[in-house]
């Protein structure tokens, strides 16, 4: 920790209301980037139902220059990193709080509070920045009412943005302006922002269903407007889809959306007015990928939609985080699933949620800083900023909408509204509202036992075991949940668990399904509710041996364990109506074999392929081919079914894990992949171009993405069989793309098979991009994470940090190489000699003097390193114990190596 700092932790049962409310909050700023002045006028009132006590105020390195109460001096202390005012007015009448304060934004590196970023002044308060800015009663159950007046040089900030909606501007004397805004919504401290700058702004006034007429603005830096037409279509779709799905309408006269390229996050929804990660605002075909185009309409929708969830109700604490950022996930996922239309485009939309949940926050949940998704204490809440609470906490929500329904959903969000709109609640208060809403659901006849996926933490597994009776025709299929243990809690209650499910006939047919004790059978699929620790099932009238298609959909966040035979698989895979299972066989049949060569320890994988034996069967190969050629199927969703298990997927399904073992087992199936699929690969390649203008629209992407992958194995092969045939064709296809995802696609199938002409292709790429810095990230990035052939690429990675163009300070370009080799290269980062580890905590133990939020997050990469088995798990240990045992470490990152290290 800092020197000088105390790490306490904070407990969700020690929860206390403020002693003090804040009604009223008005700030002047003069804006100067070494000397900023921050005036702050408060009108406060004791809460008649706290015990009198002392009012503390939140405050990190600030300059206090004057206090006063009710326009006389007053004495204080201070405690900490608090303000301490004991002297107050008795009784419970309003009191003013006069506070001047002096900060240094330019050295703000840790990019929380006030900061500069080239030359332009922006903030980030979630979730305790607010107290870098001025002391205040930094907490979410703090609501006021804010008035803003920001006074600058005009020529070095001519824009001049707050929250809410502009009263006044002008100039004053010396070249200076000022502007005074007013947000009419009450808000917490998080939910402040301000920005000053040369910014220009695409602009669009739009009409809302009651008549009022809005303006919306997307702020950039002016050589970046041209990139803003796509955040500005999708800011107007979520916009519309919000009200007309939820009837939740834009409640200010206008909404800005300002990007930066310097920023910890990916974005933030400061009311009215969300600071971007220019990653997720700049977007053309020329600069942005497909996947590009769909991050930034999903992080604008995540964003905007937070404007009711999260920011007119809002969290009572931070144990309460998943409240506003679990709800809104699924609010987001729904309407990228809107916007994608078709069922097929709806179907890989979910597939891709499902994946990100199960190689990373699965992960989580069985390692060190496995939480509830509302969790119990913590040290540093920017910790807690996790997929558990973000990811699995919409899954929580997603059971709850599944098991109401789309109409009772929209009630219980109706009645949560109704009940809680302008106050700051919690999760309990949520799953209330929805089950109250729907009396009668199964969600409202279980909710206290529903919400131990709020409380207890870890991934429940599902154990399926079905029978078949010939004699009597039926099926009896026995459901049953475990859930291991997890840090502080050993035992876990069962949890309410839907299992969507339907039965197969071995044609492929779906059955129909008739409980015993049922008069007749219904549709060929419905939802099963397991709530014990053990459930059986009987269905009746079943005419042959059924396969059973369970947790369609991922209908709860769960691990299945039922016994499928291969053939159960192949059968799922080529017939399945449930896309996400049809994807899971596949998925399961190639995890099989991966896991089976990984622990055939007398094998050699590296020989296998080139000696002709071969590790995928003739029965899934014409499977993958079956798929690859289906004329009905979506080109998305062939791209996910002949795409391999990750490498980090693979190693969580194994005890324990040799990185290198895991790496060359999946490369050797990647080859064997490319070679037999030669001919089908190349057909996939030809039958997927898009000629036509560019749309960044569902299934314009998946043709993209099926023929980048088909592009990349064409390569693969080639490569192997010392053909020089498809690289060339590669790098061809790479001079000439018309877009960023054709052009990436062939510069990857270089970089990825190990090409002589990837080196060329890198060259020019920057040569051609170098004054672009998003897309110099992904050049950065693709080399970071190349394939690690003899471990060259640790060497290359500590190249790319001597780069004219590499800043440690910026989040973005760290993340782009550092992040990339830690957490996107396994084979790279887990090298027998130990010196990935090294690398890893070298950059752990530099970033936390720049940024601890950043190095928090790269500090988690090795939190699971009891995983691994030797020489790798000594060697990641002793990093890990070298960063816990420096000097001077931020809370951020003592608590995540600590966590690590605990027995």
């Amino acid at each position: 920790m800092r020197e000088g700092q105390t790490a306490t932790a904070v407990h969700r049962l020690d929860y206390c209301p403020p002693a003090y409310w804040i009604d009223t909050v008005e700030l002047t700023f003069d804006l100067d980037p070494a000397k900023t002045r921050v005036l702050s006028k408060m009108r406060l009132r004791r809460n008649p139902d706290v015990p009198a006590q002392p009012l503390r105020l939140d405050g990190e390195e600030l300059n206090l220059a004057r206090v006063q109460v009710n326009g006389a001096g007053t004495s204080f202390k201070m405690d900490g990193g608090q303000l301490v005012l004991e002297n107050l007015p008795e009784g419970h009448e309003p009191f003013e709080l006069e506070i001047f304060t002096t900060c240094q934004p330019v050295k703000n590196t840790q990019l929380s509070g006030l900061y500069v970023s080239e030359g332009t002044f922006f903030t980030q308060c979630e979730a305790q920045g607010f107290r870098r800015i001025t002391y205040f009663l930094d907490r979410p159950d703090v609501m006021a009412s804010y008035s803003v007046l920001l006074r600058a040089d005009k020529a070095a900030y001519p824009v001049l943005l707050s929250n809410g909606n502009l009263v006044e501007s002008g100039e004053l004397d010396g070249g200076r302006h000022f502007a005074r805004w007013h947000d009419p919504h009450k808000k917490p401290s998080y939910l402040f922002a301000l920005v000053a700058g040369k910014l220009v702004a695409r602009e669009q006034k739009i009409k809302s269903r009651n008549g009022g007429e809005h303006l919306l603005q997307v702020w950039v830096r002016a050589g970046d407007l041209q990139k803003t037409e796509h955040a500005m279509n999708s800011l107007m779709a979520s916009i519309a889809w919000d009200e007309a799905r939820f009837n939740l309408p834009l409640d200010l006269e206008r909404f800005m959306i300002v990007a930066t390229s310097d920023f910890n996050m990916g974005a933030m929804e400061n009311k009215g007015l969300n600071v971007f990660n220019t990653k997720y605002v700049l977007a053309s075909q020329a600069t942005a990928t497909d996947v590009d185009f769909a991050n930034v309409e999903s992080v604008v929708g995540h964003e905007y939609f937070h404007n009711w969830t999260g920011n007119r109700v809002t969290c009572r604490d931070w144990f309460q985080l998943s409240l506003k950022e679990g709800l809104t996930v699924f609010r987001d996922q729904e309407f990228s699933m809107d916007m994608a239309g078709s069922a097929s485009a709806r179907a890989v939309k979910r597939i891709e949620d499902v994946r990100v949940l199960r190689t990373v926050q699965f992960p989580e949940d069985a390692g060190p800083m496995a939480h509830p998704v509302r969790p119990d204490s913590y040290v540093e809440i920017n910790n807690f900023y996790t997929v558990t609470i973000y990811e699995k906490g919409a899954e929580v929500v997603r059971m709850q909408h599944n098991l109401v329904g789309r109409e009772g959903f929209a009630r219980g969000m109706q009645l949560y509204f109704e009940r809680h709109d302008g106050q700051a609640v919690t999760c309990d208060d949520f799953a209330q509202a929805m089950a109250d809403a729907n009396p009668g659901s199964e969600l409202g006849n279980r909710l206290e036992q529903f919400k131990r996926w709020y409380s207890q933490a870890g991934t429940p597994r599902v154990k399926a075991e079905g029978h078949y009776d010939a004699v009597a025709q039926t099926y009896t299929l026995t459901l049953s949940q475990s859930c291991a243990p997890t840090p502080g809690q050993p035992d876990k209650q069962p949890f309410v668990i839907p299992v969507a499910l339907g039965l197969l006939g071995r044609d492929g047919s779906a059955l129909p399904l008739q409980l015993a004790g049922e008069a007749q059978a219904s549709g060929p699929e419905r939802t099963i509710v397991l709530h014990e620790a053990s459930q059986t099932l009987t269905f009746t009238g079943v005419a042959q041996p059924p396969v059973p298609s369970l947790l369609r959909a991922f209908s709860a966040p769960v691990c299945l364990d039922c016994e499928y035979s291969d053939e159960d698989l192949l059968l799922l895979l080529a017939h399945d109506s449930d896309p996400f299972n049809r994807w899971e066989a596949g998925q399961r049949l190639m995890l099989r074999v991966a896991t089976k060569h990984i622990a055939d320890s007398h094998s050699s994988t590296s020989t296998e392929a080139a000696s002709g034996q071969k590790l995928l069967s003739p029965a899934l190969v014409q499977a993958l081919r079956g798929v690859l050629r289906h004329p009905q199927l979506d080109a998305a969703f062939k791209d996910l079914v002949l795409t391999l298990p990750s490498e980090a997927y693979i190693a969580e399904q194994l005890d324990e894990v040799d990185p290198q073992r895991v790496h060359a087992v999946r490369e050797a199936l990647r080859l064997e992949l490319a070679v037999a699929l030669q001919p089908d690969w190349q057909w996939a390649f030809e039958a997927h171009q898009d000629s036509g203008a560019y749309s960044p629209d569902a299934a314009s992407a998946g043709r993209r993405a099926l023929a980048g992958t088909a592009l990349a194995m064409l390569c693969l092969a080639a490569q192997a069989q010392g053909d020089a045939v498809w690289p060339g064709k590669a790098y061809q296809r790479f001079k000439v793309a018309g877009n960023m995802t054709d052009r990436i696609n062939a510069l990857s199938a270089l970089v990825g098979s190990g090409s002589d002409l990837a080196q060329p292709a890198l060259e020019r790429f920057h040569t051609q991009f170098k004054g672009d810095a998003l897309v110099i990230d992904k050049w950065f990035a693709l080399q970071a994470m190349a394939p690690d052939r003899g471990g060259d690429v640790l060497p290359v990675v500590r190249q790319l940090m001597q780069h004219p163009d590499f800043s440690l300070h910026n989040p973005n370009r760290a993340r782009s190489v550092i992040f990339s080799y830690c957490n996107g290269n396994p084979a790279g980062l887990h090298r027998a000699d130990g010196a990935g580890y090294a690398f890893w905590a070298e950059q752990v133990l530099q970033l936390d003097a720049i940024n601890a939020q950043v190095a928090a997050r790269l500090a988690r990469s090795l939190d699971r390193w009891r995983k691994l088995a030797e020489p790798y798990r000594s060697a990641a240990r002793e990093a890990v114990a070298r960063v816990a045992a420096a000097g001077s470490l931020s809370n951020d990152v003592r608590e995540v190596v600590t966590r690590a290290l605990a027995d």
